[in-house]
């Protein structure tokens, strides 16, 4: 499962990330992929909420560094006003196969 989440506050910047969430055993992952940042939770919802809480402390510390900008470009981001848009991805999902090389 992916979605686009917004941080929505009336006057600070607006970042729009994608929310990958799955199960492992009895906890809900949530990831976003372009940030490299995770949370979980018991449930999709509180996985979600949890990954926006994690995702706002990562970049209020980067902010505070005055890392935020570099971070941001270094992810993929494009400052555009006073919003961040992550690159267009072409291929949504797509799987792979191919073989593994292993040490000889």
């Amino acid at each position: 499962m992916a979605q686009m989440l917004s941080k929505r506050r009336v006057g600070l910047p607006e970042i729009d990330f994608t929310a990958q969430v799955w199960k492992e055993g009895a906890t809900y992952v949530s990831y976003a992929p372009e940030l490299d940042v995770s949370s979980c939770g018991d449930s999709v919802a509180q996985a979600r909420s949890r990954l926006r809480e994690a995702v706002s402390l990562f970049l209020e510390e980067c902010s505070r560094k005055g890392t935020l900008d570099a971070i941001l470009s270094e992810s993929g981001f494009a400052k555009r006003g006073r919003s961040y848009r992550p690159r267009r991805i072409i291929i949504i999902r797509a799987k792979v196969r191919m073989t593994v090389p292993l040490a000889s």
